[in-house]
């Protein structure tokens, strides 16, 4: 398996964080938190692509979830490697398959064992993951050893087409898609694999997926949203979202900001 061009392209969003930066388990994690109060013992794990929770347009995202209510937590699964905002500028030299040699499962996935164990710690029963390309993959995996109790991705990367959405549909973990025109990654086929694996109802957990017109694989995170279609695709893919997660993350005190 192996990312692709759109893996690494897009633009920078404009904004200014509001969340700030703690250490679980010794990883380095950015956190949004919710103004008002919210569920202690719920949080939102956000599992990034290659450009980590370094690059602001992440952070934004993230700092989206919290004002819905969601606590959400953006660990550096790249231990200080994430791609670098760079790489988005024209005529970048950066590497993405050598980068990608260093960031496989041995390397990642300790990383996010680390800090669901220090969010347990701290008195979390209860996780939901969103994961966008590359962090899709480990949300899955995830779903796989019950360790989540809800999954939203958004143009998943490295999934393999039946294999894992056969494996998934083993699981007891409801599932949210937010698909889009043109990827590579998740192309057509393959959405159209998952609905006849997932959809109709054969998923009794619960199962959905979005379709975006016209977008292309990083809308959500990286898109740009002077784009007709990149925008609404970014817009309707997060309202999608919290609906997503308030109904199979409830907390009876959110309140939701869309």
């Amino acid at each position: 398996m192996s990312l692709c061009k759109d893996c690494v392209s897009g633009v920078r969003h404009e904004g200014i964080p509001e969340g700030k930066w703690e250490v679980f388990g010794g990883i380095n994690t950015y956190v949004a938190t919710p103004e008002l109060d919210f569920p202690k013992d719920k949080v939102l794990l956000y599992l990034t692509d290659i450009f980590g929770p370094q690059l602001p347009n992440a952070q934004l995202l993230a700092d989206d979830f919290a004002r819905n209510g969601f606590k959400t937590i953006v660990p550096d699964i790249f231990n200080g490697d994430s791609a670098p905002p760079d790489a988005l500028n024209p005529g970048s030299t950066f590497a993405l398959q050598e980068w990608f040699s260093k960031h496989g499962n041995a390397q990642t996935r300790p990383i996010i064992d680390k800090v669901i164990a220090a969010l347990r710690e701290q008195g979390v029963k209860e996780i939901g993951a969103t994961g966008y390309c590359f962090g899709a993959r480990y949300v899955f995996n995830l779903a796989y050893e019950g360790l989540i109790k809800v999954s939203v991705v958004s143009h998943p990367s490295l999934l393999r087409n039946p294999r894992d959405l056969e494996k998934y549909s083993k699981t007891s973990v409801p599932l949210l898609i937010n698909s889009c025109t043109f990827d590579e990654q998740f192309p057509k086929e393959f959405q159209e694999k998952a609905d006849e694996i997932l959809g109709g109802g054969k998923f009794k957990p619960g199962y959905v997926r979005e379709y975006w017109e016209g977008c292309t694989h990083g809308f959500m995170v990286r898109g740009d949203l002077n784009d007709p279609q990149v925008k609404a695709g970014r817009e309707g893919g997060f309202k999608a979202s919290i609906k997503f997660l308030l109904k199979h993350l409830p907390a009876d005190n959110i309140k939701v900001k869309m």
